[in-house]
């Protein structure tokens, strides 16, 4: 399910994070699909579970996923305000990456093209 690299600098837990966010993006991950508990997660990974906690929480903050009591954590249907939330952050990515294309002397012809081939390369919706 989930492969660390231990050569990257970032922490274990943002890793863990975007990982998941992934299957949950490429929809590897259903929505409400449960995901592993803490302690199994911990277990198969050989991590710190308290790594998986602030991982699982990260994502639940950011909408991917929710928790019931006593029952687990599960994929979070996205809901409008967290698409609306996630959607301006991504926006305001792009427009961050966009300029730093332009100041590394990226014509606005090139940039399209690279969206473009991004868009070709991506999974239907």
């Amino acid at each position: 399910m989930i492969q660390l690299d231990l050569t990257d600098n970032r922490p274990l837990y943002e890793q863990i994070k975007e990982k998941i966010s992934e299957l949950i993006i490429k929809k590897v991950l259903s929505k409400n699909e449960q995901l592993p508990s803490v302690r199994e997660l911990s277990s198969i990974l050989a991590i710190n579970p308290n790594t998986i906690q602030r991982a699982y929480k990260d994502l639940e903050r950011e909408g991917y996923i929710y928790s019931q009591q006593s029952k687990g954590s599960f994929v979070a249907p996205i809901e409008h305000t967290a698409k609306i939330a996630q959607t301006n952050d991504l926006i305001e990515s792009l427009n961050n990456i966009i300029l730093k294309l332009k100041y590394l002397g990226y014509e606005k012809d090139a940039i399209n093209e690279l969206v473009q081939e991004a868009f070709k390369g991506g999974t239907e919706n």
